[in-house]
C-alpha cells in the first residue's frame, strides 16, 4: 500500500504536532474555576482542569510539575496560559513550557482576584487563538511524530486481533525512525520477562526491571488482592481470567522491536524507537502522562469497548470483537473484526490501521474528539501533606 503524505505543525524547537490547541492550564485545583471560565469566553481555547496541585511534595510533586509542563510543551499545543494561586509555582510551569519557545503566558490569583485575573487570562487567550489560527502544516515524517500505545476493556479479542494490528503499525512506525511509548507496568505480570529480554541493553534492562519490581513491592507491601482491578470485571467477564492472560495482550500490541529507553512517568524519551513507560493502566492516567512525554497521537486497540479520549493527543479506538463494533460504533475508528473471520490478513489488518492513523494525523477527528471527550488525569503517587 503507498502510504499518504503526513503534515503536522512545526513548532519553534523543532518537534511536530498533529493538533494547533490553545490550552489553559490550571496549576492547582483552585485554579480551575478561573480556567474554566476564560475558556468559555473564547471558546476556540480548552481548559484542562484537574485535581490537585497544593500542598503536593517529592516526587509526587515533581511528577505533577512534569506532567503539567509537559502537558504545555507538547507539539500538539500551539500557545498556554497557565493560572495559579500563587507565582512561584505558576512560574515554574511557565518557565517549563516556554523553554519550547512556544507563546505561554503565567498568571495568579492572589494579589488580583479571580475577575482580574479573568480579565487578563481571556485577552490573552483571544490573541493566542487568532496567532495559532494562521499555523500551516507541513510536510512531515514519522521520525519527527511521537506515538503512544495502551489498551483497555481487552477481552479475547484483544489479543487475538487488535493488539496485533496495533504491533504492526508500531513496528512499522519505529522502523521508519519514529517514537512509541508502552507503558501499563501492572498489566506486565506474568510477561515482564519478554520485556526484560527485548531490551536494548543491560543498562535499559535493569531499568526496566527495577522500574517493575517497585511496582510488585508496592503491591505486596499492601498485601493486596488485585482481582477486580487487575484483571478488571469487564475483562473476566470478555474471557480473561488472570493478569496473566492479560498481559499477553498487552504485551503482543507492543511489535518486535528493541526496548531502547526505560522511561520514569511523564519522562520524555531521549531515543527514537520503542520505548517503555513506568505507568499506571488506568487509561486516562497513562495517555496523559504518555502525552506530557511529548505523544501527539494514541493507538488504543479494545475488545469489550472503552470510551477513553484526551484534550491534547488524539486517541485511536480499535477493536476485533464484532459485537463492540456494532454496539459502540460511535467509539470505534477502526473495525478490524474481519481479522478474526479470516477475511483479510494481519498485514492488512496493519494497512488499514495505518491509514486511519495516517488520516487522525493528517487532521481527521477521531471519534473521541468529535464527542468531546477529553479525559486529562494526573497520577498521585501518595498523599499530600
Amino acid at each position: 500500500m503507498v502510504h499518504r503524505t503526513l503534515t503536522g505543525y512545526r513548532r519553534a524547537n523543532g518537534t511536530v504536532g498533529i493538533r494547533n490547541h490553545v490550552v489553559v492550564i490550571p496549576v492547582d485545583d483552585l485554579s480551575n474555576t478561573v480556567c474554566e471560565a476564560a475558556a468559555n469566553i473564547v471558546p476556540d481555547a480548552l481548559a484542562l482542569p484537574h485535581h490537585y496541585g497544593r500542598l503536593q511534595f517529592g516526587e509526587d510533586l515533581e511528577l505533577t510539575f512534569r506532567t503539567l509542563i509537559g502537558t504545555g510543551a507538547n507539539p500538539n499545543v500551539a500557545a498556554a496560559v497557565v493560572i495559579g494561586i500563587e507565582p512561584a509555582w505558576t512560574g515554574r510551569i511557565v518557565e517549563g513550557i516556554a523553554a519550547t519557545g512556544k507563546p505561554v503566558e503565567g498568571l495568579w490569583i492572589e494579589g488580583h482576584g479571580d475577575l482580574r485575573t479573568l480579565k487578563r487570562a481571556a485577552r490573552v487567550l483571544a490573541q493566542f487563538v487568532q496567532d495559532a489560527s494562521e499555523c500551516l502544516r507541513e510536510p512531515a515524517e514519522p521520525g519527527e511524530l511521537m506515538m503512544s500505545i495502551k489498551c483497555g476493556e481487552s477481552d479475547t479479542t484483544s489479543g487475538l486481533g487488535s493488539c496485533p494490528t496495533t504491533a504492526q503499525v508500531v513496528d512499522q512506525w519505529v522502523d521508519a525512525g519514529g517514537t512509541v511509548l508502552f507503558g501499563e507496568t501492572s498489566e506486565l505480570t506474568g510477561g515482564e520477562h519478554l520485556i526484560a529480554a527485548r531490551c536494548a541493553d543491560e543498562e535499559v534492562r535493569k531499568k526496566f526491571q527495577a522500574r517493575y519490581d517497585d511496582y510488585l513491592t508496592r503491591i505486596e507491601r499492601e498485601g493486596a488482592d488485585l482481582l477486580g482491578s487487575q484483571p478488571t470485571q469487564g475483562n473476566i467477564a470478555g474471557g480473561l481470567s488472570t493478569i496473566e492472560e492479560k498481559a499477553m495482550g498487552n504485551i503482543a500490541k507492543t511489535g518486535s522491536r528493541p526496548v531502547v529507553g526505560a522511561l520514569r512517568s511523564a519522562e520524555a524519551p531521549a531515543l527514537a524507537g520503542l520505548n517503555f513507560m513506568d505507568t499506571s493502566s488506568a487509561a486516562a492516567e497513562c495517555i496523559t502522562l504518555m502525552a506530557a512525554a511529548g505523544a501527539v497521537v494514541h493507538l488504543f486497540p479494545t475488545g469489550q469497548g472503552n470510551i477513553i479520549g484526551h484534550p491534547i493527543e488524539p486517541v485511536i479506538k480499535l477493536t476485533a470483537n464484532p459485537k463492540t463494533a456494532q454496539t459502540m460504533s460511535e467509539h470505534i475508528d477502526l473495525d478490524c473484526s474481519g481479522l478474526l473471520r479470516r477475511e483479510y490478513s494481519l498485514a492488512d489488518s496493519g494497512e488499514l490501521l495505518y491509514d486511519v492513523l495516517a488520516r487522525t494525523i493528517n487532521g481527521r477527528l477521531t471519534c473521541a474528539e468529535a464527542l468531546g471527550h477529553r479525559e486529562f488525569v494526573i497520577t498521585k503517587l501518595y498523599p499530600s501533606a
